[in-house]
Formats: C-alpha cells, structure tokens, sequence
C-alpha cells in the first residue's frame, strides 16, 4: 500500500510522514499525474458549453492531490533531504514540468478558457472570481499557449532543463555547504567566542567523531565566528571556505549552471515575445518594468551612500586601534558587533540568555493572538517528519483555523537560511473551508545538555519574519487555493514577513518576553530602550548589501548575453555597493539560492520594495498604538484575502492611501 495514494486518515488530513518511504514518491507521482491529466481531459472534453464554473473554476480546483504530494516531497528536499530524496528529485521534476506544459499549451482546453474570458463583462462575478479569470487566462498565454507548434517543443526543451538545472544548483549549494568544517583543537586559536557557543562546537566535533571544536558554515556555527573571533587569520579562512561555496572548480561548482540557467531564462523570454527575462516576471509584479525596479534601488542607494560610508568609516577607525590598516570584509561583522556593544552597550551573548527560543515563540503566538485573536496549542497527535519538530493545533474563537509544523534547528539534510512553507493551502469547497497546513523553518543553536536554545537578536526577528509569512497562510480566506495565503504578487509577499520584525524593537512589547531563562528577570529597562534604539544600527550597510543583491539580480536577468565569467560579471555589477575590497577567490553568485534555485529570480529587489509597505503600515500603526484592535483587524483582512485583489487595491484599503517611500528614510535614517 503507497500511503501517497490513499486518503489521508490522519488528524486533519495531516501529512502520513511516519508512513512514507522513499520508495513510495515516484509511483505517487506518476499515478497521480495520471489522475490529474485525466481530470484536466474531463474539463477540456466536457460536452456543455464552456462556463465560469465548468472550466475556470474546475481547473482551479483540480490537482488537489498531486499539490499536496508536491509539497510534501519538495518541502522534505528542502528539510530533511539525503542522497535518494535528492536523486527522486532528478527524475520527478522533469515529470511535473511536462505535465505542467501538457495543460498550459493545450489549445482545445485554451479556446474554451478564452470562450469564458471573452464573455467577462456579461458575467455575473465577484471579485475574486474576476482575479481568478483573468489570472488563468494571462496564466496561459504567458506559458506559451498560442505559440506555434514548433516554438511550443522549444519553450518545453527550455522548461524542463531549467527545472532540472536549478534543482542541481540547489543540491551543490547544499552539499557544498556541508563539505566544509574546521576542525580546531587548541581553545586558545577559539579567543573571544562565548562560552555556551564553544559548548555548541564540542557537541558538533563530537558528532564527527572528533576532539575539541568544530566549526560548520551553517549559520549558527559560522555566524558566532564571525562575530567573535578575535583570530583574524580563522575569521579570513572562514570567509573564504563561505565565500568559495560552489566557486572552486570542483564537485559542486555552480559557474556553469548560472550561465545555462540566465541563458535558457532568456531563451524563455524571447521567445514569449519579451525583451529579457525581467521584463517577463515583472509584468507580473507591482513594479511592473525593470526601468521602474532600476530606478527605485538606485533612489536608496543615492540616499542610503553616505550612512553607509559613515559606518564603514567608523569600523575603519576601530580596526586601525587593532593595528588594522586594510580593513576586510571578514572584519566587519567583528568590528560592527565591537561598535554596536560600544555605542549602545548591547552585547548579543548577554542578550542571548534573555532571548529563550521556547519564550521567543511563545510571545510571537501571544501577538498573534492579541492582533488577530489566534490560540495556539502543541498536540503530539499529528505524525512528524523528524523529532526535532514541534506541532500546533491553531484556533480562532474555538475553531480550528491551522496546523503549525515548527522546525528549529540544523541538521545535514537541511538546506541552511530560514523559510516558511505550506503542506496544504486553505480553500472553500462544497461549503467546507478547508484548512492550510503551515510550516516554519529555521537553523537555530540546538540546546545542549546544559543550555536551552538561546537566540541573538538577530534570531529573534528571523523567527518574527518567518511567523509573519505563516500568518499569511493561516488567516487565509479565500474560495480558490491558487489565491489564497501567500499566492500573492512576489514583491507583495514580504510585507508580513517585514511587519512583524517591527515589535521585535518595541519597548512596550519586549518587556513582556524578555526575560532570563535562568532567572525570569525581565531585560532591564535601560537595555530594551538601547535595543530599540538600534534598529537602525549598521542600516546603512544592510541597505548596501540588499541594494547589491537586488542589482545583482536584475543584472542576470536584463543582461544575460554579458555574462561570460562570473566574478567578473558579478564585481562589475555590484560595484555601486562594494565597500570592502572584492576577493578574486570568492562571489556570491554561485550560492545564490534565491535566484537560481527559489522564485526571487527577478524579483530580489522585493525584499526593499517590501520594506517600504512594512515601514508604511507599521507607522500606521505606531501613531495609533501598536496593538489598535480597529488597525489590526483592517491588516487582518489584508492577509486573509491573499491574491484575491490587486495588492495595492488592498494596500489602499487597509491604509486609506498608497505608501509613501519616506516612511523607510524616516525609520532607516532618521
């Protein structure tokens, strides 16, 4: 019995996890394509004319087995993958991408979509109805539907090799990744780290079975190096082993896949009719052109420049008091961690004991209920993927609203960063409001024998960020899964993420959570106040290295026929935003996940876009009190109807005008 293929018997319909084997993925996915096809065929055959609820509304609801086997097995490969889940991947992707071209290049099934399109006026539909028309049908013409045969066997050719490329650029990026360790065994090479983060190396050496201390580029174990490590030589090979991830001509380089990857983007492109690829994917956004995302990072770039060098030139100072005249890229996060302790007497590992990740997460739920009348429980009853991850029944006035996977810490299968996903999407059907499954996934320090988990600050807002996408799919609701929760415009969908970051500096908030996990003392006054007043420490360098990402991006993909060597191409297009010198055995490009791999391709600029909807809404609610049930209740109905509305319609309905660019200067440099 393939338990992918029956009903889930489980709580919720939750995922069988304990009940899967690898074995059981592949012959899922190929039965339940053939399932999907058939439902697809039953649409585009059905003898009655062509309706709004017959073919449109049919097809949003079709697949709803497949999407969830999809999610299960991809969501794995981000979490908890190995050699065989990664090998599936090869062959299953390359199966969903042709099932996916079958249905968007089919011509019969388009006529009767267009049939449909072509009476819109005459009919009689809300409002989501309307987004879930034009939506399906730009959704097919933008998938190459009315190309010529011949142009349709090219763009499938394309389609398939990209899927098949960016799933091997993230595999190297992870094995990369894992491939490094320092092994250190004199303690006195480890000066400066805290105590409690060489705990955490012990505890990783003895994992491999060695002595002393180990040292991984996972961010929790290479992060504390960097920012402690009075060693500049361990500091610099650090940076470099980082550095090098996929750029070292071996096993696991990317160089190649990136220019097949922009090249075949391109191809894509052309061949719809488009200039470049980011002219495609931003037809889409709310920015619309790339003239437009071009000309909105280089507006903070010039207003961000000279915070930025002020920063840099402050750091300088410090490193020359050290006998450092050639400041490093592999120095500042040591000299910027010195200036913050020095300017607001902050100390991440005196704040870390303060910063409890059970506490963290508990004051997070207790916001989500204050703001949106949520109540979260933890039940055992739900099968688990690992043991690391804890589960949440979540509730509003006594019904039951979500499922919660929270996943906290690394592990070799992990791939490393923070994310939120959903193992099911929430949809209306047959009077039945059928619920999502979400889940959050971190890398954060594992408790040892002696110490609980304790966050940075820097954790603190990441598990903020990420519980702000998971409310964006727990309060959805909408009638159609492919507009609900975060099937939203991409540079929309880091508002709620960016939102919740903000009560991580409000003083008001802070004190309710802050607290020692040994003693309960609350984090003193003055130290809440310093913290708070932080919030634009180093905004200058973060704005930078964003902007650098973002033009970066934006240059692959408007600029692919120049893309001939890859640290050329790369330092040629972030030298606006370098402030440390560039080295020649290191680029970013290679470990790019976001681009290459995820759906930022593009589309990275979204995360500054973002912070200007963030910083707007968060004013709103600041000069109103930051849990104003009426302003909170406004936001609840912007995250609850997903993709239903153009998101600046929804925007404007929540704040009672557009955003305003001033709101992020006022907050980053005021």
């Amino acid at each position: 019995m393939n338990p992918l293929l029956e009903k889930f018997n489980t709580k919720y319909t939750s995922s069988p996890f304990q009940e899967i084997k690898e074995e059981h993925y592949l012959p899922a996915f190929q039965e339940l394509i053939k399932t999907s096809e058939k439902e697809i065929d039953d649409i585009t055959n059905n003898p009655e004319a062509p309706t709004f609820e017959n073919i449109i509304e049919a097809m949003a609801f079709s697949g709803e087995r497949l999407d969830r086997v999809s999610n299960i097995f991809f969501n794995l490969n981000s979490a908890e993958t190995n050699d065989e889940i990664q090998k599936i991947a090869q062959e299953v992707s390359p199966l969903l991408t042709e099932f996916s071209s079958k249905i968007s290049q089919n011509e019969k099934l388009f006529e009767r979509i267009k049939s449909v399109y072509d009476q819109k006026d005459s009919l009689s539909l809300n409002e989501e109805q309307q987004t879930l028309l034009n939506e399906t049908y730009k959704g097919f013409v933008r998938s190459g539907v009315l190309l010529s045969k011949e142009d349709k066997k090219k763009l499938d050719k394309i389609n398939m090799d990209l899927s098949i490329k960016s799933l091997q650029f993230g595999q190297n990026a992870l094995a990369s990744t894992n491939a490094y360790f320092k092994h250190i065994i004199d303690k006195e090479e480890l000066k400066g780290i805290p105590e409690a983060i060489l705990q955490q190396y012990e505890e990783d050496a003895k994992e491999k079975g060695l002595e002393g201390y180990v040292i991984t580029l996972q961010y929790p174990s290479y992060l504390p190096a960097m920012t402690y490590a009075e060693n500049r030589e361990l500091r610099k090979e650090l940076a470099l082993a980082n550095g090098k991830k996929s750029f070292d001509g071996g096993e696991y380089d990317n160089q190649n896949l990136i220019k097949e990857i922009v090249k075949l983007r391109q191809e894509k492109a052309e061949l719809l009719g488009y200039k470049n690829y980011a002219d495609f994917v931003l037809e889409e956004r709310m920015a619309q052109s790339p003239a437009k995302v071009f000309e909105f990072l280089n507006e903070l770039l010039e207003k961000a420049t000279p915070y930025a060098q002020k920063e840099i030139e402050e750091l300088k100072s410090l490193a020359k008091a050290d006998g450092i005249d050639d400041i490093q890229s592999y120095d500042h996060t040591f000299y910027a961690e010195k200036l913050r302790k020095q300017k607001f007497d902050i100390d991440d590992e005196e704040l870390k004991p303060y910063f409890q990740l059970e506490k963290v997460q508990e004051a997070v739920f207790g916001l989500a209920g204050k703001l949106f009348g949520l109540e979260f429980k933890e039940i055992n009853d739900v099968q688990k993927y690992h043991s690391d991850v804890k589960t949440y029944e979540i509730t509003e006035n006594g019904n039951y609203k979500s499922l919660l996977y929270a996943d906290y810490h690394p592990r070799k299968g992990k791939r490393a960063g923070a994310w939120m996903t959903s193992y099911k999407n929430q949809y209306k059907q047959n009077g039945e409001n059928s619920r999502p499954h979400i889940s959050v996934v971190c890398n954060f320090t594992k408790p040892t024998k002696d110490t609980p988990s304790l966050l940075t600050f820097q954790e603190v807002t990441t598990l903020f960020h990420e519980f702000g996408h998971a409310l964006h799919g727990v309060l959805a609701d909408t009638q159609y899964p492919n507009l609900s929760g975060t099937s939203v415009k991409w540079d929309f969908v880091e508002l709620p993420s960016q939102f919740l970051e903000n009560y991580c500096y409000e003083p008001e908030f802070l004190k309710t959570f802050a607290k020692h996990y040994q003693t309960g003392e609350i984090l003193p006054t003055e130290k809440i106040e310093k913290l708070s007043q932080s919030k634009s420490f180093m905004e200058g360098y973060q704005t930078f290295r964003q902007l650098g990402f973002g033009l970066l991006d934006m240059a692959y993909h408007t600029k692919s026929d120049k893309v001939a060597d890859i640290k050329t191409f790369e330092t040629e297009e972030t030298k606006a935003t370098n402030l440390y010198p560039s080295n020649p055995e290191t680029a970013a490009s290679p470990s790019f996940s976001h681009i290459f791999q995820g759906g930022y391709s593009a589309g990275y600029y979204s995360y500054k876009w973002a912070e200007v909807l963030d910083a707007d809404a968060f004013q709103y609610f600041k000069e109103n009190g930051i849990f104003n049930p009426e302003i909170a209740a406004k936001y609840k109905i912007l995250l609850s109807s997903g993709g239903t509305k153009n998101p600046m319609e929804l925007y404007k309905n929540f704040r009672g005008r557009e955003p305003e660019v001033e709101s992020l200067l006022k907050r980053a440099f005021d």
